[in-house]
């Protein structure tokens, strides 16, 4: 397990910046943002401290299916921790097994840090050997668009 960082400077209040990247007033925020990772990117949930959280979307054969996580801490415009349980394919979640198991407990971490009416968003999170050459390759590009939607 490695641990990557990504943050990106918006020039706008924390609680704006938090606003939109977790899509609290508007849902579609956060799916515009995501769309670099998967373009029918959303989630299904609550961002509310120890519930479930399904981060979604379709796959090459159309089919839902995406991350199964719990919202381990959340300090509104400040910071959200995510933990990873399991994955979502179709209708069926799985919890446990050979595709789970390398990855289940990583944590993804969202701060929010203002100053002077500028924040800085950091991205802290776990990962897989193997797979960091395409977070960061994926996470530049989205933190972009946000710093872009928000910025105008």
């Amino acid at each position: 397990m490695i641990k990557l960082q990504f943050s990106q400077t918006i020039k706008a209040p924390a609680s704006k910046v938090y606003d939109v990247t977790l899509g609290i007033t508007d849902k579609k925020s956060y799916e515009q943002w995501t769309a670099a990772f998967n373009p029918t990117s959303t989630f299904e949930g609550t961002w509310k401290e120890g519930t479930r959280m399904y981060f979604i979307g379709e796959g090459e054969n159309g089919e839902k299916g995406g991350m199964i996580s719990e919202i381990v801490k959340h300090t509104p415009n400040k910071f959200v921790s995510i933990k990873h349980i399991g994955m979502l394919q179709g209708a069926t979640e799985i919890l446990e097994g050979p595709d789970v198991d390398p990855w289940a407990g990583c944590l993804e971490d969202y701060s929010f840090e203002e100053n002077n009416g500028v924040t800085t968003l950091t991205v802290e999170m776990d990962a897989i050997e193997g797979h960091e050459s395409y977070f960061t390759g994926t996470w530049p590009k989205a933190l972009q668009k946000l710093k872009e939607m928000i910025e105008g």
